[in-house]
């Protein structure tokens, strides 16, 4: 249904799925760029009636801060080239807590990506639709998600590509919007910025200076939604092409500058252009019409171009959900592996994603959808103060990082002015966005972050319970004797009763379901084979190397429990086989054994608690069930056998 099976262990699935540049710029960039379709716009409406003019202020703090906050992630991603963005940085460098909580934000930011793109692109196709079907948007908003949830399923590089023509398109059709509109309107631009200059003079000698300091503060904040997006590419360091350092700081720059002009162009012909908001359009929809009608052209000319500019800035509103799809599993398979979250969000689909993550991230944008009625303003709001919550511990951390590298890196203090002017800027506008805007959605992103945090706490201490429990279980088999050389056993034969073992890592659980074969049905088996699955997650797929040594330690691990059991007098054999799905690879080998050893049972272990919960069915995986309903379909024996947990 979603595409033919990757192979992990192929040297040429690396170089075949990851991004460089520009395509990186198409499938993480989008997002930054596609907010330049409602950012500047929430900003020029906060300004209010008689502000307008502060709005030349505007687009040069707007283009600066952009470029500040890309330049610092430029640097993470030198410090940290295997990706993790802000979450790795904060988890590294402060701790676990502010690890959880940069973590945390992360994952609802990445859901907010999603669902004000979709519902921004809603907005933007509907701006020149009748004003009849406006009650379609929410539903406009929806499809587009399954839509991209769809493409998300098959693969980030299949995604990209159908995405590339859409962002040139846009980038084509903003460019010529913005040119036109500033150099058509260029000898207005003195008198603007005397406007500006003298509405300031004006504040001050009429003892106002700090109002209207606070009105531009609160519109600068409430372009927060500009700056969104622009961690994704050190968040995603995992899907770019080697050199990924190189391929990640060109991503940047692209991302950076064309954010910077796009946002700040368009926030100056807002200015030229005198304009104002108009029922069922949005301000980028005015300015596009106005820019175009100027040209004198035909009027079906005038239609075209604005019908392909809005589509094109609504396609790629919903490219920039891309990275939310991208980064968010990124970010939640990180954060599983270090048990925060369920393991199974750092497991691939046989496409190569992280298919469990891209379904949660889908589900969640499509409540707050949903909830919301797709209000972008509000969604603007919750969505700023999530990823400001990151950028602000991302600069906190990278200048511990550079504060203790000072003895062996030359550059260190100009990298501290760097982050401390990005601090600044940061922690400015999340301060602003939440004391000016929290009960007006702000207070709603913070439950959701708050709860999700307490639950990635109780997962934690759940994890930390049973690590403990399993060590116990190690400990008491430290002592069970290993054959070093092979003993002189002799193969009973095909037809002999055989028991094949599915195992992980080699330890305490697998011996011990070992041995509860021996006390179930002694001197019954004459024969064992023990099976592993070497399962590729996101941890091991980030180059061959990593996946050749997961292939090592697999094999390994087979050969520690042959010895073991030929250390206990058995006839002992092992296969293993490498692959994201472990049920597909499990039931791969299972089939090769059966035709092999027709009179073989299959075992598993699984771990049983005193009292099977929510928690314990959600955490530990059901791998061994769902080989068995394998098995079963296909008239194979297996059986699961307990390893208390206590």
């Amino acid at each position: 249904m979603f595409g033919k099976p990757k192979d992990p262990t192929d040297p040429r699935i690396f170089h075949r799925l990851s991004l460089i540049a520009f395509f990186a710029w198409v499938g993480l960039g989008a997002d930054g760029l596609s907010s330049s379709a409602y950012g500047p716009e929430e900003s020029f409406k906060a300004l209010g009636a008689g502000h307008e003019s502060l709005a030349l202020f505007l687009a040069l703090a707007t283009a600066f801060t952009v470029l500040v906050i890309s330049m610092t992630y430029s640097k993470v991603i030198e410090v940290f080239p295997t990706g993790g963005g802000g979450y790795l940085v904060s988890t590294k460098l402060l701790g676990s807590g502010p690890g959880l909580i940069s973590g945390a934000s992360l994952v609802v930011d990445y859901v907010l990506t999603v669902a004000i793109s979709v519902s921004s692109a809603s907005d933007a196709l509907f701006s020149f639709l009748p004003a009849h079907l406006a009650p379609w948007k929410i539903h406009m908003a929806m499809s587009l998600l399954v839509g991209l949830t769809y493409l998300n399923i098959r693969g980030v590089k299949e995604s990209t590509v159908v995405l590339t023509p859409i962002f040139v398109t846009f980038v084509v059709t903003h460019a010529i919007v913005i040119g036109y509109g500033i150099f058509a309107h260029g000898t207005g631009i003195s008198g603007v910025a005397q406007d500006s200059v003298q509405q300031v003079q004006t504040a001050r000698d009429a003892g106002v200076l700090w109002p209207l300091f606070l009105s531009f503060m609160l519109a600068y904040t409430m372009g927060a939604g500009t700056y969104t997006g622009i961690e994704a590419v050190a968040n995603s360091m995992n899907v770019l092409r080697e050199p990924k350092v190189e391929t990640g700081k060109r991503t940047m720059a692209y991302m950076g500058i064309s954010l910077a002009v796009t946002a700040g162009g368009i926030l100056l012909c807002y200015l030229l252009w005198n304009v104002h908001e108009t029922p069922g359009k949005t301000l980028n929809a005015v300015l596009i019409q106005n820019v175009a009608q100027d040209w004198g052209a035909p009027g079906w000319g005038v239609r075209a171009f604005v019908i392909v500019t809005l589509v094109s800035e609504a396609a790629l509103l919903v490219a920039a959900a891309q990275a939310g799809f991208v980064g968010g599993p990124a970010v939640l398979s990180n954060m599983s592996l270090d048990g925060w979250f369920p393991k199974r969000f750092s497991h691939l689909s046989d496409r190569l994603v992280t298919t469990n993550g891209v379904v949660l991230m889908a589900g969640a944008a499509a409540v707050i959808v949903l909830g919301t009625k797709g209000s972008v303003t509000m969604l603007v709001v919750m969505y700023s103060i999530n990823v400001f919550i990151d950028f602000v511990l991302c600069q906190v951390g990278m200048l511990v990082h550079w504060t203790r590298s000072r003895r062996r890196v030359k550059t260190w203090v100009r990298n501290v002015v760097l982050h401390a002017v990005g601090f600044l800027l940061c922690a400015t506008i999340l301060g602003f966005t939440i004391s000016q805007k929290f009960f007006k959605g702000g207070y709603v992103t913070i439950l959701i972050t708050t709860g999700l945090i307490l639950v990635c706490l109780w997962i934690k201490s759940h994890y930390k319970a049973v690590a403990r429990l399993m060590r116990r279980l190690d400990m008491q088999f430290r002592e069970i004797p290993e054959a070093q050389t092979d003993p002189a056993l002799v193969n009973p034969g095909d037809g002999a009763p055989t028991a094949a073992l599915f195992v992980g890592s080699f330890g305490g659980f697998g011996i011990h379901t070992f041995f509860a074969i021996h006390k179930a049905w002694p001197r019954h088996y004459q024969r064992f084979i023990f099976l592993s699955v070497g399962v590729v997650d996101t941890a091991r797929f980030k180059g061959v190397e990593e996946v050749e040594n997961l292939e090592k330690e697999t094999e390994n691990t087979i050969r520690k429990y042959v010895r073991m059991a030929r250390g206990q007098g058995c006839y002992a054999i092992g296969d293993y086989m490498v692959g994201p799905e472990p049920v597909v690879k499990m039931m791969e080998l299972a089939r090769k054994v059966q035709k092999e050893y027709p009179n073989v049972v299959f075992f598993s272990g699984k771990l049983v608690f005193p009292q099977e919960n929510l928690m314990t069915r959600l955490l530990h995986n059901q791998t061994a069930y769902a080989i068995q309903r394998e098995m079963q379909f296909e008239g194979m024996t297996m059986i699961v056998l307990p390893v208390r947990a206590m």
